[in-house]
């Protein structure tokens, strides 16, 4: 009774963490446009752009606080715990950020 839909195209895209709360919020917030999406075949595509803009936007943010912070790689070799600290927090701020801009958007 369920449908087996496959792609036309026949591409595999790789879709990571980021990918896949996106793909979980829009089936749980706007399961119109997910199944829209999915019957249009762009949805492995835009989970794909998402994730890949993830990524790109983390390590562009990450390195921009970190610099403005003085969070260096001498800090790193004169106090570990310190650096990590930092970078972890960095890190959080950073992923916040991102998630609403990119996973969280409508």
């Amino acid at each position: 009774m369920i449908p087996d839909l496959e792609l036309e195209d026949g591409s595999n895209y790789q879709i990571g963490k980021y990918g896949k709360m996106r793909q979980r919020y829009l089936f749980e917030n706007h399961h119109a446009m997910y199944t829209h999406l999915v019957l249009t075949e762009k949805l492995w595509k835009h989970l794909e752009e998402v994730d890949m803009e993830y990524n790109d936007m983390m390590d562009m943010l990450t390195v921009r606080m970190a610099e403005r912070e003085g969070v260096t790689e001498h800090l790193k070799s004169v106090d570990q715990l310190g650096w990590v600290r930092k970078m972890n927090n960095i890190r959080s701020r950073a992923e916040e950020v991102v998630l609403h801009d990119l996973i969280y958007m409508d």
